[in-house]
């Protein structure tokens, strides 16, 4: 798949996520087969740009490319400032966020809450391909609401403007995360547009995202939460699509090596003492599923140091492994 003159090596790429798709999350993402991984959107005001936070996560040093910048904002002219500043820090692709449907995105007329004034999205749009030299990509949900789904015509809008690639979340604002993802209106826009379409929106598993692109006919589809402690969700459907079979399931033990891995890669980025805590939610996400998850999690999440963590996930996946062996 193409997005501008970057190919890509798969039709799988990672969702931007608020607080999880940061650089540690995205490498290792792409390290188990995301051929894309779009950063944690960043606000158009760059004057905000000297935060911490923002930082961190316009921090890309040693990120394999193509490297993708989400941006969110409502005003042309700050969209295209901040657009031309991602550029200069390293962005090879500038993606436009209007889909996140959160209430404080929302309430500042942005993310989601773009898609009621689509004469303002074709504003945005030009305005930032119109700014930068790179790739711009845009993000969307099928509309506002159910009775309100303009998908299509934002999709036609978004080619005009000279978007690249266009990736739709299968609910509406209103929906939340609520309910099922409906792809019905991803394949219309697939139908009514020429410019590679993504898919996304309760795509978990390989047979799932096989039955997304082919009911859909998108070009690829964007993985969100179903990655949050399955980085290696992207070799599964990758495996998948290649040969029609399912991939061996990971054994305790090498899901300890890449928590392990991962937890790393936190503490080296955010410092001993803030990597801790943001390991906390990682470490549930790849416990979720594991036998005693929820005692686990209970003793992990009042851990102080890397060291307790780092020492009950040992006690903890050693466990795993010994009950494995036992059966």
């Amino acid at each position: 798949m193409l997005i501008g003159n970057h190919l890509l090596q798969n039709r799988l790429i990672l969702a931007p996520m608020a607080g999880v798709t940061d650089r540690p999350f995205r490498q290792l993402c792409r390290r188990h087969g995301a051929a894309l991984a779009v950063s944690e959107m960043v606000s158009a005001d760059t004057s905000l740009y000297a935060s911490r936070k923002t930082q961190k996560r316009l921090d890309h040093q040693g990120e394999a490319g193509p490297i993708s910048v989400q941006i969110v904002g409502n005003d042309p002219r700050r969209m295209a400032e901040a657009a031309r500043a991602n550029v200069a820090l390293g962005a090879h692709i500038i993606d436009i966020n209007m889909g996140c449907p959160k209430k404080k995105v929302c309430k500042t007329a942005a993310g989601s809450a773009l898609l009621r004034d689509e004469a303002l999205v074709g504003r945005i749009l030009e305005t930032v391909v119109s700014a930068v030299a790179v790739p711009v990509t845009l993000k969307i949900r099928t509309g506002w609401s159910p009775e309100e789904r303009n998908a299509v015509r934002i999709a036609r809008i978004a080619e005009e403007a000279g978007i690249q690639a266009l990736a739709i979340h299968g609910r509406t604002r209103a929906c939340g995360f609520s309910g099922n993802a409906e792809y019905a209106t991803i394949t219309r826009v697939k139908q009514a547009v020429k410019i590679p379409i993504i898919a996304n929106g309760d795509i978990d598993s390989p047979a799932k995202a096989r039955q997304v692109l082919d009911r859909s006919g998108a070009d690829a589809v964007m993985i969100g939460r179903a990655a949050q402690g399955r980085p290696w969700i992207f070799e599964e459907i990758d495996h998948y699509l290649r040969t029609g079979r399912e991939a061996a399931p990971r054994s305790p033990e090498w899901i300890r090596s890449a928590l392990l891995e991962h937890l790393d890669a936190l503490y080296s980025f955010y410092g001993r003492e803030h990597g801790v805590r943001i390991a906390r939610k990682h470490i549930a996400w790849y416990s979720r599923t594991q036998p005693g998850g929820n005692h686990f999690r209970r003793q992990v999440n009042q851990a102080q140091t890397d060291d307790q963590q780092m020492a009950l996930i040992g006690q903890y996946f050693d466990g795993l492994a010994h009950r494995e062996y036992a059966a």
